[in-house]
């Protein structure tokens, strides 16, 4: 037997409401109305995205890479459409002490098999130096393809935190796409499912019912920024919470294998 959502003697605290199948499924059918709308205008947003214009650049200028010096160019597998995430990056940081936005976003991006299946290539590029990048992703355990840009020019190198699409015509290259911020937040499936549960993110901006558990306050245990958010939450192999030379985002220590790793051995900046 279920429950009226507001008999106070079987509600629960920090809890949705409990009703009948029924009741639930009347609100559900509510709620679809408006994701049906959402998804028609992500649909028409993407169709205008496919009709901006674009910006022709030069494809031969040259990024770093695990076989040296290439032209960008090299970073298309020979497919036309590639994907490029632009990684911020802390000259001198250890590991643990790169962008933690940047970090969830390459981790879920583990590899491109279905973009290339479709004739899109994926890479990640960045301004570190190439030899703090190159032991930066042995570390993290990645097996996307990473680039040095640094000195390079925009679109290419510049600013990072961006997702950027580019076209490829013969040996011409144009810019066609660029977001960043929570434009990124395609790249990361988790924060999709985050926003189905019904605690969310738990992030402090997020528009929660009243009683919901509150959301970690700056200040709050491991890296200042609280253990319930995933993609700020370091520990050592241990599971002690630290920003030091062991530590890594809790995740990257839950894969198989996974083992302590030295780093440049600087404590860190953070974004």
């Amino acid at each position: 037997m279920t429950t009226a959502p507001d008999d106070p003697t079987t509600a629960l605290p920090g809890r949705p409401p409990i009703v009948d199948l029924a009741t639930w499924q009347a609100a559900r059918d509510e709620l679809l109305v408006r994701e049906k709308a959402h998804t028609r205008e992500g649909d028409a947003i993407a169709a205008a995205r496919r009709r901006l214009p674009m910006v022709e650049f030069d494809g031969t200028v040259e990024v770093v890479g695990p076989d040296g010096p290439v032209p960008f160019l090299d970073l298309f597998q020979g497919r036309d459409e590639l994907v490029v995430y632009q990684h911020m990056w802390y000259d001198g940081a250890p590991h643990q002490g790169q962008c933690e936005g940047c970090t969830t976003t390459a981790w879920h991006l583990k590899d491109a098999v279905y973009l290339n299946a479709r004739g899109v290539s994926f890479a990640i590029v960045t301004t570190g130096r190439w030899d703090e990048v190159a032991s930066f992703v042995d570390f993290m355990g990645y097996t996307q393809p990473w680039y040095s840009v640094r000195d390079v020019a925009a679109p290419v190198g510049g600013d990072m935190g961006y997702l950027a699409c580019f076209l490829r015509d013969g040996d011409r290259v144009f810019l066609t796409y660029s977001t960043t911020a929570r434009g990124n937040e395609s790249a990361n499936g988790s924060l999709g499912l985050l926003d189905m549960t019904p605690y969310g993110r738990r992030e402090a901006w997020e528009d929660d019912p009243e009683g919901w558990p509150e959301a970690p306050q700056a200040g709050a245990p491991v890296g200042g920024h609280g253990a319930p958010i995933c993609w700020y939450w370091r520990t050592d192999s241990d599971g002690n919470a630290t920003w030091g030379p062991t530590g890594r985002p809790v995740p990257q220590w839950t894969r198989p294998g996974a083992t302590p790793v030295e780093t440049l051995g600087r404590q860190g900046h953070h974004c």
